[in-house]
């Protein structure tokens, strides 16, 4: 919760520095371990917990106060999701992790990891929140868009190289919400039932690429209970799996509040620090009119230590890796000094690269009697366009809850409904208006705004228009989930909307000549009304820059790239479960390993549009698959790349296998992938690596990996669904 480049290679593994596997530098551990020993049991106390919400001074999510006698400094962290979620302090707010994750760009998700840190560090914090990695099981859940989708591989990756950005600029990266955190309805209360198959073939499996190559400091363990047993009160989570197995040398720290129930549970589990603590483990606090829990790792931790039932030995450990990350990080060595400013123009500039490379051209068709697709649109031409809703006069929408980042200069929009409760039910708009953006690249045109809250004078406008483009939003947040993956109408979302925006939309689609719909949103949306316009861009939360980054991609200033990071269902009938239960504490996870993309190939159900999917202004064809395996189980998948249109533009090439049937999986995973620029007619010749373990079952008998032999089919193209992708099968030995 908190109230809250070319890939990088380094030196040393981000294990060997971080915390997940390898030997590590002497001077790390000699460090922690010489500090350690002139600890007294109350200044050791004092570094496993927080001190309680509110307290720090430079705001943010919590801190965890230091020792001044022995060098350590306040441990200040600040949710930081798509950016600094403090106010006024003049932080970027980026495109949010779904965006992100639909660039397919591991090299702009350092970037993204990097700038964020940077901005962190200027304000004097040590710790950033970000770093969610749960996957979409269910679409519909409010944190969708703080997430990076629904596969592990394309999720973990992502997350590895933010993480390696992020600590690149002495910022502890968090990795979170371990683990299978993937509804907000009952989240303190709610038992995730899975089976250990499905656990670590894909709930854990983002977790495990992200730490192991991204080397975070820091994970963040969630509020639900797992197989019956709290997140952070679960040793085989947190002490079998995570340290014990992954070897993972950092902390483990709980989500804030409402997390944790026992004392002698959660440290003996594993757990290293408890949020936001506080400085009485038993007075309550308040946060506002909200009762607040009592704390466990404070005057309790210390009682259940002298009492003998936390061994002073985990004590030590909870300790020796905080200390270990502190100067592993570079944070000992040089703690960030607060008071810093923030780059607006090199935030600005990532915002809009990462929004530019994110959007996804989900439809583009030719309109009656034209001869070209509709998209992009001509910025020369002397063409009237109607400019329709979703505020786009004023500005771009945003995800809520601990994974907001404020406005700069004030909400673009004005609240319909302002309510209260702990996360507010208003969406933040950044003053990045769409319509502004259109008019400076199209000045030759005629641009009219209409509101759209009268669908008639939307449709009239549209017919004399010779185009129509009609925006539309979806607000999520921390705290709720959707009830469905309709575009909300101001029933609906009454704070955010005023109007039913799917009968704008068909409005406007029976009426116009060319019709384009812009969405905004934090997750699949479907579309009753997709048969009857001609192209539509998914936008997701765009950031600070939206409005120009959308305009660029409807005009063709920018060929869109971005590629789905999780499937759109043509209805909520065809998801994995009917829906969120507000009463049913047990939430089985019965479909298994037939999650995302799964789900649907397994079920043999069509989409509305599949996983990877996104269209280009310009076309690829891919041919000549071949394969070659090393005898330690590498595949390498080469193939022809080519841009057979009119247009530079990229291509992100998804390498997917099908396992032997003795494995018992869906029909295909995804294993790899590689975004590639091509000029107009050009080719290339391809070569993608896929590591052997991403062609691993995990063994719940004899809980372990391991590489069945037999007969693995290779699939090459645009999406999980490429109609045109080349496939190759070839045999692989155990």
């Amino acid at each position: 919760m908190h109230l809250k480049r070319p890939l990088v290679i380094a030196l040393f593994s981000a294990g060997l520095l971080y915390g997940c596997g390898g030997d590590d530098a002497p001077t790390v551990d000699q460090q922690a371990a010489t500090l350690l020993v002139k600890m007294t049991l109350d200044e050791k106390i004092q570094l496993v917990h927080g001190a309680g919400y509110g307290v720090s001074p430079i705001g943010g999510a919590g801190i965890v106060k230091g020792i001044p006698r022995l060098g350590i400094p306040d441990i200040t962290s600040a949710d930081s999701a798509g950016g600094v979620n403090v106010e006024g302090v003049n932080a970027t707010p980026y495109p949010a992790p779904i965006a992100l994750a639909a660039s397919w760009d591991p090299a702009l998700a350092h970037d993204y990891g990097a700038s964020i840190a940077t901005e962190l560090r200027a304000l004097g914090f040590v710790e950033g929140l970000g770093g969610g990695v749960n996957l979409a099981r269910e679409p519909r859940n409010g944190r969708t868009f703080e997430y990076m989708g629904e596969d592990p591989v394309l999720a973990g990756n992502l997350l590895a190289q933010r993480s390696l950005g992020t600590q690149s600029q002495k910022v502890i990266a968090t990795v979170k919400h371990f683990a299978a955190n993937d509804q907000e309805t009952n989240r303190y209360t709610s038992n995730s039932v899975v089976d250990e198959r499905t656990l670590r073939e894909l709930h854990l499996l983002p977790f495990e690429i992200g730490l192991k190559d991204g080397g975070a400091g820091n994970v963040m363990c969630s509020y639900n209970l797992l197989n019956g047993v709290k997140a952070c009160e679960n040793s085989y989570l947190l002490t079998d799996v995570l340290k014990n197995e992954w070897g993972f040398k950092g902390i483990v720290q709980s989500d804030w509040f409402f997390a944790v129930t026992d004392t002698v549970r959660a440290a003996n589990a594993g757990l290293d620090e408890e949020e936001a603590g506080g400085a009485d483990d038993y007075t309550a606090a308040t946060l506002g009119s909200f009762s607040l829990p009592v704390t466990y790792f404070n005057q309790k931790l210390k009682a259940a230590v002298q009492a003998g039932t936390v061994p002073l030995a985990r004590l030590d450990d909870m300790v020796l890796r905080k200390l270990r990350t502190l100067y592993a990080s570079g944070v000992m060595a040089s703690p960030p000094t607060a008071g810093g400013t923030i780059n607006q123009t090199a935030g600005n500039a990532l915002a809009q690269k990462v929004a530019e490379q994110s959007m996804v051209l989900l439809k583009n068709a030719v309109a009656s009697g034209d001869t070209a697709s509709v998209l992009p649109l001509s910025a020369s031409a002397a063409q009237s366009i109607v400019v329709i809703g979703g505020h786009a006069d004023a500005g771009v929408i945003s995800g809520g809850g601990s994974g907001a980042v404020p406005a700069r200069d004030g909400n673009a929009v004005t609240c319909l409904v302002p309510g209260s409760g702990l996360f507010s039910s208003c969406a933040v708009w950044y003053k990045s208006a769409p319509l502004a953006a259109i008019r400076a690249l199209a000045p030759n045109a005629t641009i009219t705004y209409l509101d759209g809250s009268n669908a008639s004078a939307a449709a009239a406008a549209a017919a004399a228009a010779d185009v129509a483009i009609v925006f539309a939003t979806q607000w999520q947040t921390e705290g709720a989930d959707l009830p469905n993956l309709s575009l909300p109408n101001n029933a609906a979302d009454p704070a955010n909307q005023a109007y039913d925006q799917n009968a704008l939309i068909s409005a406007v689609a029976a009426a116009a000549k060319r019709s384009v719909v812009v969405l905004e949103t934090g997750t699949a949306v479907t579309m009753p009304w997709l048969a009857n316009v001609n192209a539509v861009v998914e936008a997701w939360y765009p950031g600070v820059q939206g409005g120009p980054a959308i305009a660029n991609v409807l005009f063709g200033a920018v060929n869109p790239s971005g590629k789905l990071p999780l499937t759109f269902p043509q209805s909520e009938s065809d998801l994995l479960q009917a829906s969120i239960s507000a009463t049913d504490l047990t939430v089985n996870y019965s479909e298994g390993l037939k999650m995302g993309y799964r789900w649907y190939d397994a079920q043999n159900i069509t989409p509305l549009f599949p996983f990877g999917h996104g269209l280009s202004y310009t076309s690829f064809s891919y041919s000549g698959i071949s394969t070659t395996a090393n005898s330690d189980g590498t595949v390498t998948v080469a193939f022809s790349l080519k841009n057979s249109g009119a247009r530079a533009g990229a291509e992100v090439a998804q390498v997917y296998a099908g396992l032997p049937t003795a494995a018992g999986e869906p029909p295909k995973r995804l294993v790899a992938w590689q975004k590639v620029q091509l000029a107009a007619g050009e080719s290339k010749a391809v070569s993608i690596t896929v590591k052997p373990e991403r062609l691993t079952i995990w063994d719940a008998t004899n809980h372990r990996w391991q590489t069945l032999a037999g007969s693995y089919t290779f699939f090459v193209g645009g999406s999980s669904r490429d109609t045109q992708s080349q496939s190759l099968a070839r045999s692989l030995a155990s």
